[in-house]
């Protein structure tokens, strides 16, 4: 579980979704991704092994070698997309944090380190601080990072290690399926990347069409952390808020003033959402939730309206937050849908 650094706003208005905007919005994007793909990043792939340029989620034009046969992979979210490609072979190093504050067991959930055969052996420090030395060691030929890598920690890798670096953070859930086909086209795999984002895209027309024969839309706060201070949530404009929205949820946050804002317990009882969600896994369960600032005035914690969820489900920009969590979050908060 990972997510860039967050300050807390001042306290976020409820707000009514405008599904059919977003249905129109969600369904031109899905089923144009893979066309639009090509105004997205410009792409030059050799037809023998040599390089490409692309441009990245952050706009920046990268040169690259075609089908590295050794990446580093600096984030769940693109490890995700990695195995599902079928490229878990071409990967020799993944995000850790310091071996005494938790090493790869901080940002990979037991299950994601069994199916993606991950090891220690393995790991490159971004925290708490940025170590070079383990990611040298792995000697890789790219990099393939999101933000939790900072700019300077980029430059460094790329101006003073001489490894490309590749940046993947998609702000919605749309920006999954451009990351894929770059992904495909990187390492000469586009036929599969068309194939999941086939599935992907299936997956949110579906939620769509569910969305429109919703009545309402619930009031939700959906958390992935607590502490003495409050539940840090999505703001608008990330994919978190994205993914509430096509669930069918109406997210008390969206009108915060930062992407990842932490609410205050007063904030959450002013708002009084109709359901709660929260992040479980990486030491957090209901009983962590269950001891945040005034959790037990919540109006939902009074009528039960609360579920747990996979942190990763609800994190990571990626495949399983479409595949997974969509329906997850849905059946949470339309039990009676289809």
């Amino acid at each position: 579980m990972s997510l860039n650094d967050r300050d807390p706003p001042p306290a976020p208005a409820r707000r009514t979704v405008s599904l059919a905007v977003f249905a129109v919005v969600v369904l031109v994007v899905a089923g144009a991704a893979i066309a639009a793909t090509a105004g997205y990043y410009a792409l030059r792939p050799t037809s023998t092994p040599g390089t490409l340029t692309v441009t990245d989620d952050l706009g920046r034009t990268v040169t690259v070698p075609y089908d590295p046969a050794r990446v580093a992979v600096l984030s769940p979210s693109i490890m995700d997309v990695m195995f599902r490609l079928g490229l878990r072979s071409h990967v020799v190093g993944v995000d850790c944090y310091a071996a005494a504050l938790g090493g790869l067991s901080d940002d990979y959930s037991p299950d994601q380190v069994a199916l993606w055969n991950l090891s220690p052996s393995m790991c490159v420090q971004v925290g708490p601080t940025f170590a070079p030395e383990t990611l040298v060691n792995l000697t890789p030929a790219l990099v393939l990072a999101s933000t939790i890598v900072s700019v300077a920690e980029v430059e460094e890798i790329t101006n003073t290690l001489g490894i490309p670096v590749v940046m993947l953070q998609p702000p919605t859930l749309s920006g999954i399926l451009v990351d894929v086909s770059l992904v495909g086209e990187i390492f000469g795999v586009g036929s599969k990347a068309e194939t999941l984002n086939g599935q992907l895209s299936l997956e949110l027309y579906n939620a769509t069409e569910i969305d429109q024969s919703l009545p309402s839309f619930p009031t939700v706060l959906v958390t992935y952390s607590v502490d003495a201070n409050g539940y840090w949530t999505f703001g608008p404009g990330t994919f978190g808020e994205s993914l509430i929205e096509i669930a069918g949820g109406s997210s008390i946050s969206a009108n915060a003033t930062t992407p990842y804002p932490e609410l205050s317990p007063a904030q959450v009882l002013v708002s009084d959402p109709d359901w709660i969600v929260y992040g479980v896994g990486f030491g957090l369960n209901e009983s962590t939730y269950a001891g945040g600032p005034l959790w037990s005035q919540f109006t939902a914690v009074k009528m039960g309206n609360l579920s747990g969820m996979d942190s990763n489900w609800l994190t990571e920009p990626d495949p399983t937050m479409v595949l997974e969590g969509i329906p997850a979050l849905l059946a949470v908060l339309h039990p009676s849908a289809p």
